[in-house]
């Protein structure tokens, strides 16, 4: 068992649900809290609307597991903050006020969440952190190992500038938003690879992670730097790596440098098909939200071994020690991976991925 804060690194442990048996554990705890049976509410709060994991992943797969795991009786009920805590903060207390059993959380804004999280606890329902670790008294986390996202992204921007990078080669740092605490832990993990190899010549934390955002931030880089200059761009996502080319390419870059990114949109591993992005991050949203739902099954049913046997790292957010947590493990996406990743896990289709923009790039690097 590992504990990691908040702003240290992340446990690098892998759980296999299969492997050790979790998904067949039936057993109670001999100190099982009281249960419920399978006609459950689990409450599902999602952060924004740029990202199109939420949606299209995340909230359907969820959906499905809890129906699964409850012989179709129970139900999610999904909100989608659009990237406003205030909003968010009004969506938990009406699920509060309707009497959900159980609320999932992916916060805008860790800190401002916490009173919310706070009455749901009084209330008597528990409150799961998903994706991003808020404040408050939760009961339980489950998130990517977010450090080591930014370690993969910082690795693999080094190796795309090759053996002869050094302290002279300047890099663009396009952070997440401040108000998320993963846009931290990827930062740090990313700065733990670049710091001392190159020069990072400019850095921003972006506002709402919006793509709009970075792409004002990263015309600002080039006016600073010189668009012949940049020899890399550490893009914490995939959205905001969007805006980062269209800011090059506004500049009359015809040569894009590499840029990193994360979570495997649809559109960004096509960027990465043709050579404009360098690489994304890879994250099974698969494993994460049915683990999630798992958690939230369980913790429901009081079925502890099973609830433990999910949550076998420990993690401590600026308010509350000690939280039961699962981290789960990530990949580099490159044109080498895409058909072993996104295309082997079923999250994409060649067809999907190879329209006719990019068929020729897909032959080129032989996804067929």
């Amino acid at each position: 068992m590992r504990r990691i804060a908040i702003s240290v690194a992340a446990s690098t442990m892998t759980l296999s649900l299969a492997g050790c048996g979790v998904l067949n554990v039936t057993g109670d705890g001999a100190s099982a809290s009281p249960t419920k049976g399978n006609d459950i509410t689990v409450g599902l709060l999602l952060p924004e609307k740029a990202n199109t994991r939420y949606d299209r992943f995340d909230y359907p797969i969820i959906r499905d597991k809890v129906a699964e795991l409850t012989k179709k009786q129970g139900k999610v009920e999904y909100a989608n903050a659009d990237a406003s805590a205030a909003r968010q903060s009004e969506q938990m207390q009406n699920m509060i006020d309707g009497k959900v059993d159980v609320i999932l959380v992916d916060a805008v804004d860790a800190h401002a969440i916490a009173g919310e999280v706070k009455k749901a606890k009084d209330a008597g329902i528990p409150v799961i952190a998903y994706d991003r670790l808020a404040e408050g008294p939760i009961d339980a986390y489950i998130s990517f190992d977010n450090e080591l996202v930014g370690e993969v992204q910082g690795r693999t921007l080094l190796a795309a500038l090759g053996p002869d990078v050094d302290t002279s080669d300047k890099i663009v740092m396009m952070n997440g938003s401040p108000t998320d605490p993963n846009a931290k832990q990827f930062k740090e993990g990313a700065l733990s690879e670049l710091n001392g190899k190159v020069d990072i010549a400019d850095s921003f934390d972006t506002v709402k992670w919006k793509p709009e955002n970075a792409e004002a931030n990263m015309a600002k880089a080039i006016a600073k730097i010189g668009r012949d200059n940049i020899a890399g761009v550490y893009s914490a996502n995939d959205g905001m790596a969007g805006g980062i080319i269209k800011a090059l390419k506004a500049a009359g870059v015809t040569k894009l440098p590499p840029i990193t990114g994360q979570d495997a949109e649809l559109d960004a591993v096509q960027r990465v098909v043709s050579g404009e992005q360098y690489m994304s991050v890879y994250k099974s949203y698969p494993d994460e939200a049915e683990a999630a739902a798992q958690m939230a099954v369980t913790k429901l049913q009081g079925k502890d071994i099973q609830f433990d046997a999910l949550t076998q790292d420990r993690v401590d957010s600026p308010t509350t020690k000690d939280i039961p947590a699962k981290l789960v493990q990530v990949t580099a996406l490159t044109q080498h991976t895409v058909k072993d990743t996104v295309v082997a896990d079923g999250i994409y289709t060649v067809g999907d991925i190879c329209t006719a923009k990019y068929k020729a790039a897909c032959a080129q690097i032989g996804l067929k």
